[in-house]
C-alpha cells in the first residue's frame, strides 16, 4: 500500500508544482486506504483535502486514517474543486452496482475542472470491462502492480485516460497470473523494410483485391497495400474501371498472385459461381465486410491461412452464421473478450481482428489488444486501408497472425501521425502517412 501511494504521489509531484490543490476522495476499503496514504505523503507540499465518501471500514483504511489524523489533517465535509482530483473510491474490487449516493458523487467529480486521476481503475468500471451507470472519467489511471484486461474494453476507453502501472515493491510474480492475452506497444511495430538488395517486384508478393460494386473500397485497399510493400497489386473486376495508374486491373487471378483480399465494397457485382471460381486456390486470404453474409463464407472459413476483419455489427453476423450465438451489438461490446475467445476456440485456424476503439486480434488461444487507435480513424474507408496493410503483408509471406498484428499497429500509428484536426483525416491521408512510419 505504501508503494502504491508512492506511485500516486510520484505522478503528482512530477506533473504538478508544489502548492497545487489536491482533492482525494476515499471509499471505506483498501482503495480508499491508498488515497489516505497518498494524502499523508503529499501533506506539507500540496494543499490537500480528503473527502470520505464512507466511513473507513477495512483494517488498513482505519490504520491509514489514524496516521493521517495524527498529522493533523482532518477529512473535509464539503466537496470543493481542486487542481487535481483523485478517485480512491473502489478500485478493481468493485463487484456490485453503485448506489445512488456514489453515482451522484462520481457525477459531481466529473463536472469538476481539475485533472482527474484514478487509483487502480476508475470507480464504476468493473473487472470485466463493463461500466456502471456512473463512472469516474480519468485523465490518468495509475493501476496497481499489473494491467487489468477490463481496462482495455471499448467501454472503458472513454474513462481510463493515460494508463500507468504502479510498482508495488515486490516482484511481479507474486501477483501477476499467466495470461494468453497480450497488450501491444508501439515498440512491437515491425515494418516490412526491404533488406534484400537483389529483390525485384516479384520478390515482394502480388495481392489480388476483388473489386466489386463499390470500387472505391477496393482502390483504397489496393493503394494501401502498394504503400506497405506489396510488389504488385491487381484489382480483379468484371468490367473495366478507372483506377490509379500504379494499380493493375485484371478479370481473373494472375499466376503470380500470392494473397487475396475480398469483401470490401463487394456488393452484388459477382455471382456465386464467379466468386467460387476466384477463391478456388490455396492463397492466404483476407475477408472483410460483404463477404461475411455471403453463402461462400462458411466454406472460406475452412482455409488454413485466413484473416477476418469485422467491425462489431459484422462480427455479430459471423457469430450467428456459424451458430455460435445470436447476440446484439451491445451484448458483444459488453463482452468482446469472451466472444472473441468463443469464436477462436471454434475456428483455431482463423485469425480474427475485431475492430473497435481497442482492436482485438486472436488466433488459436492467443490474443492481442491494440489500444493505440483513436477517433481519427472513425471515417469511412479507414477499414479498407487496414485490409490493404494486412493484405500486403500476407502477399509478402507473413503468417496471418503477424500480418494482422503488424497491419493493425501500422494502421493506428499512421493515424496518430496525421497532422490534421481529429475530424479531418481522409483514407488518402492515412495511406500517405504510412510512408512516415
Amino acid at each position: 500500500m505504501e508503494h502504491a501511494a508512492m506511485s500516486l504521489a510520484h505522478t503528482i509531484r512530477t506533473r504538478f508544482p508544489t502548492g497545487t490543490t489536491v482533492l482525494i476522495v476515499c471509499g471505506g476499503g483498501n482503495n480508499g486506504a491508498d488515497g489516505l496514504a497518498l494524502a499523508r505523503l503529499l501533506e506539507g507540499s500540496y494543499e490537500v483535502s480528503v473527502y470520505l465518501a464512507s466511513d473507513a471500514a477495512s483494517t488498513l483504511a482505519l490504520q491509514q486514517l489514524n496516521r493521517l489524523e495524527t498529522l493533523g489533517l482532518k477529512p473535509v465535509r464539503v466537496l470543493k474543486n481542486a487542481d487535481v482530483i483523485v478517485d480512491s473510491l473502489f478500485g478493481s474490487g468493485l463487484n456490485r452496482p453503485l448506489d445512488v449516493k456514489n453515482r451522484s458523487l462520481i457525477t459531481s467529480l466529473n463536472t469538476m475542472s481539475g485533472t482527474k486521476i484514478a487509483c487502480d481503475v476508475p470507480s464504476g468500471l468493473y473487472a470485466d470491462g463493463t461500466c456502471d451507470e456512473s463512472i469516474f472519467k480519468a485523465d490518468i489511471t495509475i493501476t496497481m502492480g499489473a494491467l487489468k484486461r477490463g481496462m482495455f474494453s471499448d467501454n472503458a476507453k472513454e474513462f481510463v485516460g493515460e494508463v500507468i502501472v504502479a510498482d508495488l515493491g515486490v516482484h511481479h510474480h507474486h501477483y501477476e497470473t499467466p495470461s494468453s492475452w497480450h497488450l501491444l506497444e508501439e515498440s512491437d511495430s515491425s515494418l516490412p523494410h526491404r533488406t534484400k538488395t537483389s529483390g525485384h517486384k516479384g520478390t515482394y508478393g502480388h495481392l489480388a483485391v476483388i473489386c466489386g460494386e463499390h470500387t472505391g473500397a477496393a482502390v483504397l485497399c489496393g493503394s494501401a497495400a502498394l504503400r506497405f510493400g506489396a510488389g504488385l497489386v491487381s484489382l480483379i473486376s468484371n468490367e473495366n474501371i478507372t483506377i490509379p495508374y500504379e494499380l493493375m486491373q485484371c478479370h481473373s487471378l494472375r499466376p503470380t498472385t500470392s494473397a487475396m483480399a475480398i469483401g470490401m465494397g463487394l456488393g452484388t457485382e459477382f455471382c456465386d459461381d464467379e466468386l467460387t471460381q476466384l477463391c478456388n486456390n490455396s492463397h492466404p486470404i483476407l475477408l472483410d465486410a460483404d463477404i461475411f453474409a455471403h453463402s461462400l463464407f462458411l466454406d472460406l472459413l475452412k482455409r488454413p491461412d485466413i484473416v477476418l476483419t469485422p467491425h462489431p455489427k459484422e462480427f455479430t453476423t459471423i457469430l450467428s452464421i456459424t451458430k455460435l450465438c445470436d447476440i446484439t451489438v451491445d451484448e458483444l461490446q459488453n463482452n468482446r473478450f469472451g466472444y472473441v475467445e468463443l469464436f477462436c476456440s471454434k475456428f483455431p485456424n482463423v485469425t480474427l481482428l475485431l475492430k473497435g476503439a481497442n482492436v482485438i486480434i486472436g488466433r488459436n488461444g492467443e490474443f492481442f489488444i491494440n489500444p493505440h487507435g483513436s477517433v481519427v480513424l472513425a471515417k469511412g474507408g479507414s477499414g479498407d486501408v487496414l485490409c490493404g496493410l494486412i493484405g500486403a503483408l500476407l502477399a509478402q509471406g507473413y503468417d496471418p497472425l503477424k500480418s494482422a498484428i503488424q497491419g493493425s499497429l501500422a494502421h493506428t500509428l499512421a493515424a496518430s501521425k496525421v497532422s490534421k484536426n481529429n475530424y479531418a483525416m481522409t483514407p488518402l491521408d492515412l495511406i500517405e502517412s504510412i510512408t512516415t512510419l
